[in-house]
Order: structure tokens, then C-alpha cells, then sequence
């Protein structure tokens, strides 16, 4: 008999949500050093047609945190939200924010506070924690562009050219860049020229796989392949799968996120240090050849 209908929720949670308990953060933290580690954590996902035209574009990006704070903060956190800049734009402000959609919050935010005006205030977790998860997908800056081109001829031979540009600023740098350029399955032979970096055909992965440690923001670098191919009984038209990406670049953001400020307000009033990095990768990076 004693049995309890699925929706009703536990006396404790009860508890929780009449008196508005933190249970994610416990009383009496102290600490000599008041620090905030932010961390802006993008993939980036592309697809492009052969001629260059895009067909998909998005950034899913994560703001992970660690906070060593004292007490039990309030912390107020605000990105360049395109919707809290045009707020703003009447004080005399023009630089343009960024459309964040998707949002998704750690459960310390307070999002009757977010659905009002969008602002991120919470008492923060001890520790690490994410904060929370986005998505943008207009205006994406691509850290990458490919120029490809690939020449079939007959069914014995086959050259492949390949030009990369880092768009990014010449004062950053990729890296663990590692582009797969796909060659035909009866590929026998190949030479290869490459600008800078190591590349090499690799048979059980059908793909040339070229490896740049670091790639400059602005720079240039060309790959050429010339291979041969055998005679297959029954030829089979190639299916050119596309060109696949993978790079990381610090302190850049594919979708021009930045953090605007971070605020500690704390009843003691101490002093609070933060350190904010960015870091991209790739996600699905591919170019249709």
C-alpha cells in the first residue's frame, strides 16, 4: 500500500524547490587565491561542394569553468549575445554580437533570469564544471579553406592538386593538423610534392594523409599527387568521397564568441583573478572533391 504514484516528486526535492536549495555547492569554502578558469570550447562543422559553394556551416561550442571562489558568490557571465549587444547599441556601442542559439544551461543558472533579459547569473560549483552549451550557424569563420583539384585520366592515372589556407590571424597557429585526401581504391603508385609538413599514401585508409604539427594563421601550402592505378576488370566509376580535416587552433573561435566580462560579487568583496582561453577544432571538416 505504500506505493508512490511516478510523478510525485521526492520530499527532498520538494524541499528544493519551495526553498530554492544549493545543493551543488556546500558552505564555508575558503581559499588564499580567488581564481575563474574559463574555457570556450568549439567544433566546428563544415561541408563543401566540390565547387566550393557551402553547404553546411554550424559551431557547437561548451564553456567549461573552474572556479576557486570563496564563500557563496553570485557570478554574473556574458558572452558578445547578439541579442544583449542591440540592447546596448543605444549607449553609443556598434561592434555587432554574435547570434548564440541552443542554449543549454548547467542547472546552477538561473534561467527565469536568462528568459527575462539572456543574462548568465548563478552560484557557481566548486570546481570544475560546464557551464553551458551552444550552437551558432550564421557567420561561422572557417579557419580553413580548400582548393582542390582532381584530373582523371583514363583508368591508369590520376592527379590530384591541393591548395590550403589558414584564414585565420598570422600572430595564431593550427595544430595536430591532419588532412585525409582520398586517391581511388586501385591506387599502386604515388609521388607526392608537398610545401611544408609530412604526407604519405596510406593504401589501408585509401588516402593520402598529410601531416602539418603547425600551420601559420595566413599561410599558403600546396600538396600535388600523381598515382597511378591499375586496370581493374570491371571498371568502376570513382566515388570521390571528400577531402576530411582535422586541425585545433588556441585562442580562436570559429563562431567569434568571446567573453565579455565575468563578475564575482561576494559579500566579503575580494578580489577575483580570471584567465579565459579559446581553443577550435574540427568537428566534420570536409571538402567535396
Amino acid at each position: 500500500g505504500n506505493v508512490k504514484p511516478q510523478d510525485e516528486p521526492e520530499p527532498q526535492q520538494l524541499t528544493k524547490q519551495i526553498t530554492g536549495a544549493i545543493d551543488w555547492r556546500r558552505e564555508g569554502i575558503r581559499y588564499k587565491k580567488n581564481e575563474v578558469y574559463i574555457d570556450v570550447l568549439e567544433s566546428v562543422n563544415l561541408l563543401i561542394s566540390s565547387s566550393g559553394n557551402i553547404l553546411r556551416s554550424e559551431v557547437t561550442g561548451r564553456v567549461q569553468m573552474n572556479t576557486k571562489l570563496t564563500g557563496m558568490p553570485e557570478c554574473k557571465f556574458g558572452l558578445n549575445d547578439k541579442l544583449v549587444i542591440e540592447k546596448e547599441t543605444a549607449t553609443g556601442r556598434k561592434k555587432p554580437g554574435v547570434e548564440i542559439d541552443d542554449c543549454t544551461f548547467h542547472r546552477c543558472v538561473r534561467l527565469g533570469k536568462f528568459d527575462a533579459d539572456r543574462t548568465i547569473t548563478f552560484i557557481p560549483p566548486d570546481g570544475e564544471f560546464e557551464l553551458m552549451r551552444y550552437r551558432v550557424n550564421d557567420n561561422v569563420n572557417l579557419p580553413f579553406r580548400l582548393i582542390p583539384a582532381v584530373q582523371e585520366e583514363g583508368q591508369t592515372k590520376c592527379s590530384i592538386n591541393l591548395k590550403v589556407i589558414a584564414n585565420f590571424s598570422e600572430k595564431l597557429f593550427a595544430t595536430h593538423v591532419v588532412i585525409k585526401v582520398p586517391v581511388p581504391k586501385n591506387t599502386s603508385k604515388s609521388k607526392i610534392k608537398n610545401s611544408f609538413g609530412r604526407a604519405k599514401y596510406e593504401p589501408e585508409q585509401n588516402s593520402i594523409v598529410w601531416r602539418i604539427k603547425r600551420f601559420p594563421g595566413k599561410a599558403e601550402c600546396m600538396l600535388s599527387a600523381d598515382l597511378e592505378l591499375v586496370r581493374t576488370v570491371r571498371p568502376k566509376a570513382w566515388a570521390r568521397p571528400p577531402i576530411n580535416v582535422e586541425f585545433q587552433v588556441p585562442m580562436f573561435t570559429a563562431s567569434g564568441v568571446h567573453v565579455r566580462f565575468l563578475r564575482v560579487y561576494d559579500k566579503a568583496g575580494y578580489h577575483t583573478n580570471r584567465w579565459v582561453r579559446y581553443i577550435t577544432k574540427a568537428g566534420g571538416y570536409q571538402n567535396k572533391i
